[in-house]
C-alpha cells in the first residue's frame, strides 16, 4: 500500500481538563486492594501510567471531536467550506444511528457537499481512517478532508470500578481482566489531510503495511452490559492482558516485515516511531522483538493512559508540536488493536 499524492496539512488535539491519578483509582478501589491483598501504587507500577484525563461529565464523543477538529482546520489555513470528506474514527460514539460525523459535521459547518460518515476498529479507526481518506485523495475523488476522533472513557472506567466493588466473587485471578480498563483515558484529535497540488508540502504519507488475526478476537472485548448498578445500564471490557499483548506482538513482528518491503525502508532510515501505547511493558516487548532502538519511541502514555483510536495520532501530534519529528526525517505509526489487527504507516517530512 503506497501513496504518491497525499500530505497531512495540519493537526489539531483536545486535553480534556480533568486529570485522574493511578493513586486516585486505587484510593477508590481500596477495599478491592484489601480483600485482594494487592500492593498500593500496583496500577502505575504495572502500567506506567501515572495519570489519564477526562472530560466533563455530559461531553460527548462529537463534542470532544469538534474542538479538536476546529484546531485542525486552524492550523491547516484551509475553510472549512472547502473540506469535502469527514470520517469520524473513534471507538466511543455518541449513539448507534445517525453516525456520530454528522453531529461533528453540523457543529463544525461542513458544507453539505461532503462525504460524512463513521468508521470503526477498535484503537486502530483513526490509522484506518486516513488509508480510506488518502485512497480518495489519490484516486482524485477529494482534495481535502479531515479525519476527527473524540474518546470518552469515562463511563468504562466508572462502571469497571462499580463492578469491582459489587462483586462478592472476585479474586487476583479474575481481577486481571478488568486491569486494562483502569489504564483508559480520554482525548480527542483531527487532521487534516490534502492533495499535494493544495498543500503546503508538509509532512507525505508514504504508505504502509497491515495484517488480520483475527483467530484471536476473544481476547479483548467490550460493550453495553445491562447490568442492575446503573439506570442505563454501564461500559464493561474484558481484557486478557497477557495474552493480548503476546499475540498482538506475534502480529506486529509479521507486519514490520511487510512495512519494511512494502515501503523499502531501513530501519535504521527511521527517526521516529509513534506508537498506540496501551502499557510500558507492552512498549518495552514491542520494540524488542521488532529489535528497534527505545530511545526513538516518543511517548505520550504516563500522563494520557490509554486513549484508543486517539492514542498514535495525538501522540505524532504532540511530537511535531516539541519538534520531534523535523523536516528531513521518516516517522512510523505502530498501530495493534483488538481484534487482532495491527496496522503502520509511514510519513516522511
Amino acid at each position: 500500500m503506497k501513496f504518491r499524492h497525499v500530505r497531512f496539512h495540519g493537526f489539531g488535539y483536545e486535553l480534556p481538563p480533568n486529570v485522574i491519578t493511578s493513586d486516585a483509582i486505587e484510593e477508590r478501589l481500596a477495599r478491592v486492594y484489601e480483600k485482594l491483598k494487592l500492593p498500593q501504587g500496583r496500577l502505575e507500577l504495572m502500567s506506567g501510567i501515572k495519570e489519564r484525563r477526562f472530560w466533563d461529565r455530559g461531553t460527548r464523543p462529537s463534542d470532544a471531536a469538534v474542538l479538536a477538529g476546529k484546531k485542525a482546520i486552524k492550523a491547516s489555513g484551509i475553510p472549512a467550506s472547502e473540506l469535502e470528506c469527514l470520517i469520524f474514527s473513534s471507538v466511543s460514539r455518541d449513539m448507534m444511528e445517525p453516525a456520530t460525523a454528522s453531529f461533528v459535521h453540523s457543529q463544525l459547518g461542513l458544507p453539505e457537499r461532503c462525504l460524512v460518515f463513521d468508521i470503526s476498529n477498535a484503537c486502530l479507526g483513526f490509522l484506518d481512517g486516513m488509508i480510506f481518506l488518502a485512497n480518495m485523495i489519490e484516486l482524485g475523488q477529494v482534495k481535502c478532508g479531515l479525519l476527527v476522533a473524540g474518546e470518552t472513557a469515562e463511563d468504562l472506567l466508572e462502571s469497571t470500578i462499580r463492578s469491582l466493588v459489587a462483586d462478592s466473587t472476585l479474586t487476583r485471578k479474575s481481577i486481571k481482566y478488568s486491569f486494562a480498563s483502569l489504564t483508559i483515558g480520554s482525548g480527542a484529535v483531527a487532521l487534516v489531510m490534502t492533495h499535494e497540488k493544495y498543500s503546503r508540502g508538509l509532512q507525505k504519507f508514504i504508505g504502509g503495511a497491515y495484517r488480520a488475526n483475527t483467530r484471536h478476537n476473544e481476547l479483548c472485548q467490550g460493550g453495553q452490559s445491562s447490568g442492575s448498578d446503573s439506570q442505563q445500564g454501564s461500559i464493561l471490557m474484558a481484557t486478557d492482558s497477557e495474552e493480548l499483548m503476546k499475540r498482538g506482538i506475534e502480529t506486529a513482528r509479521d507486519t514490520w516485515h511487510d512495512f519494511l518491503q512494502e515501503l523499502a525502508w531501513p530501519p535504521a532510515d527511521i527517526d521516529v516511531f509513534f506508537c498506540h501505547q496501551v502499557g510500558q511493558a507492552h512498549a518495552r516487548l514491542l520494540f524488542e522483538r521488532l529489535g528497534l532502538a527505545p530511545e526513538k519511541n516518543f511517548e505520550t502514555l504516563s500522563f494520557m493512559g490509554n486513549t484508543g483510536s486517539v492514542s498514535a495520532p495525538v501522540t505524532m501530534a504532540m511530537g511535531i508540536e516539541q519538534g520531534k519529528f523535523c523536516k528531513g526525517q521518516r516517522a512510523a505509526l505502530l498501530g495493534i488493536g483488538s481484534g487482532i489487527n495491527c496496522l503502520m504507516l509511514g510519513v516522511e517530512w
